[in-house]
C-alpha cells in the first residue's frame, strides 16, 4: 500500500476529488494548508502603490491510501484534474504504508483501504 500526498491548488478540489470518485476512489481525506515552494509567493500592489508580499499561498492536501497497482492511476488523475500550467499547481508524494487497520471491523491490510 502507498500514501499519496498531494498538495493543490484550493480551486482544483472539486475537480479533483470528481475525477478520482468517478475512477472508484472515493476514500480520501482533505486538509486546508499555507505554504510556498518554488514560487516563494507572490506581491500584490496595496494603497499607494505600496507592494505586499505574500509568501504562504492557500493550498490543500489529499491523503489517499491505495494499493501498489493504483498508485500510477490516481497520479495520473490528479495530476489531469490539478494542473493549470502555471506556476503553483503543487506537488505529489508517495509513501510507503506498512499497515492499514479499519476501526470498525478490525480488517487490516488490503482489506482495510
Amino acid at each position: 500500500m502507498k500514501k499519496v500526498e498531494a498538495i493543490i491548488r484550493p480551486e482544483k478540489l472539486t475537480a479533483v476529488k470528481d475525477s478520482l470518485g468517478e475512477a472508484g476512489y472515493y476514500g480520501l481525506n482533505a486538509t486546508q494548508v499555507t505554504g510556498r515552494g518554488g514560487q516563494r509567493g507572490i506581491v500584490h500592489t496595496g494603497r499607494a502603490g505600496q507592494p505586499i508580499v505574500v509568501d504562504m499561498l492557500p493550498k490543500v492536501k489529499l491523503e489517499l491510501v491505495v494499493n501498489d497497482s493504483d498508485v500510477d492511476q490516481v497520479v495520473n488523475i490528479i495530476v489531469e484534474s490539478a494542473r493549470t500550467g502555471e506556476i503553483g499547481d503543487g506537488k505529489i508524494f508517495i509513501q510507503p504504508i506498512e499497515d492499514t487497520i479499519r476501526v470498525r471491523t478490525g480488517e487490516r491490510g488490503v482489506d482495510a483501504v
